[in-house]
């Protein structure tokens, strides 16, 4: 049984959870953290140059003791990076949380997307040698196995809008409650 009121939003890099995490954070009246750019602002660096300094084993360690500490917050959304399911202390902490929503989406849509942000590739590093398409297809298929047994309830985001996604997200929540 949930013992706090954390929602979180897993899913792969791309898949809407930074803007879904604020807009569902509006319509229920919680507050919100997206986990990398807290991550970010305590390193005073970006996740990018984490990889780089220090590797992705130190990146890990900061991002399980952060999520650790925010699942015992109260009436919070969180939206967690793609990779925060990998640790088992994380997911550990996520089963706690009231829900666990993975946001998915196709390969293609989630390329799309990744391309549009201008942001990302100053902040975010390739997790493969390959980077681009092939990346998120070797990614997603190693990550989905995880994603599906942390999550208590999946939505696809594909040709969808964050505010259309964000809605049916509170109405599930509510309907189970």
């Amino acid at each position: 049984m949930p013992s706090s009121t954390v929602i979180a939003l897993i899913g792969y890099r791309g898949t809407g959870k930074t803007t879904v995490a604020r807009l569902l954070a509006e319509l229920l009246d919680y507050g919100w953290v997206d986990v990398d750019d807290e991550i970010e602002t305590q390193a005073g660096k970006t996740i990018a140059a984490i990889f780089e300094e220090s590797g992705e084993g130190v990146f890990r360690d900061l991002e399980a003791t952060l999520v650790a500490n925010l699942c015992d917050r109260k009436k919070t959304v969180l939206a967690l990076g793609g990779g925060a399911i990998l640790r088992e202390d994380s997911r550990n902490c996520l089963a706690q949380c009231q829900a666990v929503v993975w946001l998915t989406a196709s390969a293609s849509a989630i390329e799309r997307r990744i391309s549009a942000d201008p942001t990302t590739g100053a902040r975010r590093p390739n997790l493969t040698n390959h980077g681009g398409r092939t990346e998120i297809e070797v990614l997603l298929k190693q990550r989905e196995p995880i994603y599906r047994a942390c999550a208590t309830l999946e939505v696809d985001t594909e040709d969808r809008v964050p505010a259309e996604i964000a809605a049916e997200i509170a109405a599930q929540l509510s309907s189970s409650s």
